[in-house]
């Protein structure tokens, strides 16, 4: 067979400078390093949508109730923003403790009339940043106006409030709608649309206290923000920052105290603020922080807090705790977060609660003066 003599190939030379220098080339070249660019930008930033961009950082809010973020919205006629609400109790979360889990309870159907709207005729005036509850001129005072009517059956009397409410749509909105008329609703003063809130619950028949933010022992580590009523205030500051926090919204029948370990074991701090309470006819139901405390307002104190532990069995068992109390006493009060797992046991149990024997009771019944 005769052997073909193929030439030897070259591989073509490329003149890169000179490629480079055509306008064209260099045109091509910085639109795909945009595209790359866009590219890099959309996987750190996500889509474009009609919400905008959303940036996806990392964080680490293991401690951190849900809502937190919701906390960080402006409050009415108030200031803009204040630190991250992560640490929503001084009763916080172990480090590393796991998140129960929970499904949100469902509605229940709502027959019953609901509370009258507020504010009520000749239980309020006007004050420097809103309305200000007063007692009305025939001596009835909101305490009295804005509770839940409420008529004992001589059955022992079980209550809970459950708190840190506003700060998170969802959880305020089951809360209100899943938990039954009797439990009474506690809200935040920095929550958005505090009144509309309020008007809810209202119409669904709870009665409404609100939170007064109060000076916790490891201030300013923990601080419960603008607004908050200091151990070392004077009495017109004191008095004043109360009137805010006031003027927030109508309807709610007393206060209660978030945080305020230091504010309410100091003696000037606290009678400025009973004696402001006690003038304007309202009541004060504290989380336990204050059980040996009077003032002469309408007073209740939660003996226990049924959902320090984070856990559905752990809160099964302060319930039973709750029955126990009420049983041995004749009446027993408990206080919650609107944690999904406290929400969803605290639904279940009420159910049930009257079937073994007890009165669920709003949290107003169980006041006394002193």
């Amino acid at each position: 067979m005769a052997s073909i003599a193929l030439p030897k190939l070259k591989a073509p030379q490329i003149d890169v400078r000179g490629l480079l220098a055509r306008p064209a080339v260099r045109l091509a070249g910085a639109g795909l390093l945009f595209a790359g660019c866009v590219v890099a930008l959309v996987n750190l930033l996500g889509p474009f949508g009609d919400n905008g961009l959303s940036v996806r950082v990392p964080l680490d809010a293991s401690h951190a109730p849900p809502g937190w973020r919701e906390a960080l919205k402006p409050a009415r006629g108030g200031p803009h923003t204040y630190h991250d609400v992560v640490r929503l109790s001084e009763r916080p979360l172990a480090p590393g403790a796991p998140a129960a889990r929970s499904r949100a309870p469902a509605a229940i159907p709502f027959a019953g009339a609901g509370l009258p709207p507020a504010p009520l005729a000749g239980f309020y005036a006007p004050g420097p940043s809103g309305p200000l509850p007063i007692i009305a001129q025939d001596g009835r005072t909101p305490a009295e106006a804005y509770a839940r009517p409420f008529k004992a059956n001589g059955r022992p009397k079980v209550s809970l409030v459950i708190g840190g409410l506003g700060l998170n749509a969802s959880r305020t909105r089951q809360a209100i709608e899943a938990l039954p008329p009797e439990i009474t609703l506690s809200f935040s003063i920095y929550a958005e649309g505090l009144q509309g809130w309020i008007d809810m619950a209202r119409a669904r028949g709870h009665e409404v206290l609100i939170e007064a933010p109060m000076e916790p022992i490891d201030f300013p580590e923990n601080d419960a923000g603008p607004y908050t009523l200091m151990a070392t205030g004077q009495p017109p500051e004191t008095v004043k920052r109360l009137e805010w926090i006031l003027s927030r919204a109508t309807g709610y029948f007393g206060l209660t105290n978030y945080l305020g370990s230091r504010f309410l074991a100091t003696d000037p701090a606290y009678n400025a603020f009973a004696s402001s309470l006690k003038a304007r006819g309202l009541a004060f139901i504290d989380d336990g922080s204050a059980a040996r405390r009077g003032g002469g307002m309408p007073r209740a104190t939660a003996e226990r807090v049924i959902d320090d532990k984070l856990s559905g069995p752990a809160i099964d068992g302060q319930l039973a705790a709750l029955e126990a109390g009420a049983l041995q006493r004749g009446q027993a009060l408990g206080s919650g977060f609107a944690y999904p797992v406290t929400l969803e046991k605290v639904a279940s149990w009420a159910v049930e609660v009257e079937q073994r024997g007890y009165q669920l009771a709003p949290a107003s019944a169980l006041t006394v003066r002193r």
